[in-house]
């Protein structure tokens, strides 16, 4: 549905001394991008809000009308003006490639800092264990969570159960390591050993098994699908692992 400007909404919302609605400012917000003349009416106080729900036999607030027609809340909106319906049950990639897309940014950022330039030997050793380190991160925050869906997939970790606790330390540690680039004998190794057991574990559940689970690679909590980007994290700590390996052996890092 196109607004113009001759278009007047009636908006009621939750404003309390305690609590200010967000959908409330959402839904206000998105009435005047849209072109409407908003009348914008607060409900202040618990009485009120328990009046208007009660007048209008409704549950929640926001509540819109448009042309003297009850609209509903912030999501029916959005669906009466033909954009999408956010569903925090729907499956996305977004969170991971944000991260990717993140860490490839610092990365680049380290490298103009450390050698003056964007483009440099180190900028891939920096982008990709900046993911790892970030990507521990994110189950660091709720390990608990991480672990039980962390246990849908992982090879190792259905045999020892510690072992799901213990991956976000070790990816974290060997990303932290390989940033500082010292101990690459620790970090190598370890960075190796979760990457090759991730990846094994990912390409059974997916593509042999035709399992469809989310990935516990950005947390416990997380819509993304276990699948070829959980695939690609895995093979990039093994690449990484392999590559700090051949610089020990060839030119003495260490």
């Amino acid at each position: 549905m196109a607004a113009t400007t001759h278009h007047t909404a009636q908006v009621y919302r939750m404003k309390t001394a305690e609590h200010m609605c967000p959908f409330g400012l959402k839904t206000v917000d998105l009435l005047k991008r849209k072109g409407y003349a908003v009348d914008d009416h607060t409900l202040t106080s618990r009485e009120e809000i328990d009046a208007f729900k009660e007048q209008e036999n409704v549950d929640t607030t926001p509540q819109v009308y448009i042309d003297n027609q009850r609209i509903g809340g912030y999501e029916e909106l959005r669906e009466h003006l033909g954009m999408s319906v956010p569903n925090a049950k729907e499956t996305t990639y977004r969170p991971v490639l944000a991260i990717f897309a993140v860490a490839l940014l610092i990365g680049l950022a380290m490298s103009w800092t450390t050698q003056g330039t964007l483009l440099t030997a180190r900028m891939p050793e920096f982008a990709v264990a900046t993911a790892m380190v970030l990507l521990g991160l994110q189950k660091l925050q709720d390990i608990e969570s991480f672990s039980t869906m962390f246990l849908n997939y992982d090879l190792l970790a259905q045999r020892y159960v510690p072992y799901s606790y213990v991956y976000p330390y070790a990816e974290t540690a060997a990303g932290l390591l390989m940033l500082a680039g010292t101990l690459i004998w620790v970090a190598a190794p370890l960075a190796l050993f979760v990457g090759t057991v991730g990846a094994v574990s990912v390409f059974k559940a997916v593509y042999i098994d035709k399992r469809e689970l989310k990935c516990a690679c950005v947390g416990g909590d997380s819509n993304v699908p276990l699948g070829f980007v959980s695939l690609t994290e895995n093979l990039m700590m093994v690449a990484m692992a392999l590559w700090m390996w051949v610089k020990v052996a060839y030119f003495g890092m260490h």
